[in-house]
């Protein structure tokens, strides 16, 4: 599964969840039929799309296809790591999660315990030092804010995290691993000094590193924990936590440089802001804040550095633009920041600059264009020797051929495009406004299956499928395995098997016969699943007979096959008549 849990763990996770459960906490169902319908809570819409099947225990969208199973929806409900997902459905349970071995072992759960206790006692100390308290006011930062983001400062001193909480050699080697220490010539010191501490928190709400805003002028003016194990710069967002506990799924983010732009804003009323901690925007950032809204808005000073950060912003962005995404750039007058700027103009006037933000494909442009004589032959075929590669990192889709129409509109030339994968264009699992996957017997006896594997028990004789697989019958190395699979697991779920499943190959194939809709009551769709099945073994017995080269050699062989289907034949005509 993941390498580090075990899967009978998975499965008795999934078995001891109830996704309807779930999901309920977070977003209102109302039981249709056997199952649970409601407004999807990844995407807007009126009319509801999102269902929830107790039986499956699996949930889909039919708007805007998002499905899995409960692991599934706290990754991209909470926008949580898989391990993270994994390890906050067990606490639910009451299960411990177990490890198998690995060369990197998961990170000891006393380091989050360190962290939290370093937290608050930051938070203690701010409360009884007067200039601390005095810089915060002086920043316009209120009591309730400072509350909220667990603000808190550390003393002067060298030593006062270490006299209080490295009472021993283990203590003090949890506080070197947790990034809370220095070491110099004369041994270990406070590595935060006379700062205010922002705690960075995890998905999860679990502290794991810390930002320093010096007072003073010892040293430079932000300091950041460094790389630990759990803490990794490049995957995380200072703020997200906090945004997305006021909101589950968010209409949109604000991306900013700074951890004091993000409290400030959120004293103004703007709890959708988030910081990258100093850093360039990676792609992990970008899947994060995708995870949590369909539009991003990029908030930069407008000087030179701010459009370079802007620059790599939308370098990390654009390969996840997938439709019904979006990404915006507002750039912010010489010297202000977002801090500056919402304390000087207000909140109405902050909003109607975000609402106002640059789309990234008018950034896009705007950048090439300022670089380049689009008036000349030359400097149009510049253009489309700089703009183009980046355009191919985009993923097929409506969004990216749009943005190749207006290449080609700026370079007055008719690009050659690449063709989309096949499987991009393969018809799709009839998801609004999108062509219906064809019908055949094998996704008709795979989607059976998927969403019922307890229909394993009505099989026999799947012998039949012995020998060499056949590009004349897709899938059958897929149903061979799934059929043994679910044999093993009788009971097993839909939610179950996709999680099992995880890495294997055929898995977004199977995801999608998971979301099929198979009408009829149970004994019809048995039925059908049985007919497909009979119909997959005739033609394999069919193409098994058409293998035979020397009839006369092998003639025991051809007449066993000939009888086989000759009662195949009968078998599905006589089910056709009872039909009728």
């Amino acid at each position: 599964m993941s390498g580090l849990i075990p899967d009978s763990f998975i499965e008795e996770l999934l078995a001891r969840s109830d996704v309807v459960e779930l999901i309920e906490r977070r977003v209102p169902l109302k039981r249709v039929g056997s199952e649970f319908h409601a407004c999807c809570p990844f995407h807007d819409e009126k009319t509801p799309s999102f269902t929830v099947s107790p039986r499956k225990q699996f949930y889909h969208c039919f708007g805007c296809g998002a499905h899995g199973s409960a692991i599934g929806f706290l990754m991209q409900y909470e926008g949580l790591e898989f391990l993270d997902a994994v390890e906050e459905l067990a606490r639910m349970a009451g299960l411990e999660v177990p490890t198998t071995g690995s060369k990197q072992p998961r990170p000891d759960t006393g380091l989050y315990d360190m962290l939290a206790a370093c937290s608050k006692f930051y938070v203690e100390q701010l409360k009884s030092n007067p200039a601390a308290i005095a810089y915060l006011k002086g920043r316009g930062l209120s009591g309730e804010i400072s509350r909220d983001f667990d603000i808190g400062y550390a003393p002067a001193g060298w030593d006062a995290l270490i006299k209080r909480f490295g009472t021993d050699d283990s203590k003090l080697e949890q506080l070197k691993k947790a990034g809370m220490l220095s070491t110099g010539k004369s041994g270990s010191y406070d590595k935060f000094r006379d700062r205010i501490m922002f705690p960075i928190h995890d998905r999860r709400g679990r502290v794991i590193a810390f930002g320093g805003r010096a007072l003073s002028d010892d040293g430079p003016k932000y300091l950041n924990s460094p790389e630990t194990a759990l803490y990794h710069k490049g995957r995380e967002l200072y703020g997200l936590y906090m945004a997305r506990q006021r909101s589950g799924r968010l209409d949109d983010i604000i991306v900013v440089e700074g951890y004091m732009d993000v409290v400030a804003l959120a004293q103004f009323g703007f709890r959708n802001v988030v910081a990258t901690s100093g850093t360039a925007t990676t792609p992990l950032q970008v899947e994060l804040l995708f995870r949590a809204a369909d539009t991003v808005v990029y908030c930069f000073d407008g000087d030179k550095a701010g459009k370079q950060a802007a620059w790599r912003a939308l370098e990390a962005t654009l390969p996840k633009m997938k439709e019904g995404l979006q990404a915006r750039f507002l750039f912010l007058p010489e010297g202000e920041d977002p801090d500056s700027m919402v304390r000087k103009h207000g909140a109405e006037v902050f909003a109607e600059q975000i609402a106002a933000a640059k789309p990234l494909s008018e950034f896009f442009f705007d950048r090439f264009t300022a670089i380049t004589d689009i008036s000349s032959l030359d400097g149009r075929a510049r253009l489309v020797q700089q703009a183009q590669p980046f355009i191919e990192t985009m993923p097929q889709g409506v969004f990216r051929e749009m943005m190749t129409t207006r290449l080609e509109s700026l370079a007055q030339h008719r690009l050659q495009r690449q063709s989309a994968p096949s499987a991009a264009r393969a018809p799709d699992s009839g998801e609004r406004g999108k062509p219906v996957q064809k019908r055949t017997s094998m996704r008709i006896a795979l989607a059976h299956l998927v969403q019922n594997p307890a229909l394993v028990a009505r099989l026999d004789n799947v012998e039949d499928f012995t020998g060499p697989t056949d590009d004349e019958i897709h899938c059958v190395e897929i149903f061979r395995e799934l059929v043994d699979f679910c044999t093993e697991r009788p009971n097993i779920t839909t939610a179950q098997l996709v999680e099992l499943w995880h890495d294997h190959p055929a898995l977004p194939h199977l995801q999608k016969l998971a979301v099929w809709h198979l009408p009829g009551e149970e004994e019809k769709q048995a039925q059908e699943f049985i007919d497909a099945v009979n119909r997959i073994r005739l033609m394999w017995v069919e193409i098994l007979l058409s293998r035979v080269t020397n009839i006369m050699d092998e003639r025991e062989k051809y007449r066993a096959l000939q009888q086989r289907q000759q009662a195949l034949k009968k078998q599905l005509e006589g089910e056709q008549d009872s039909v009728k």
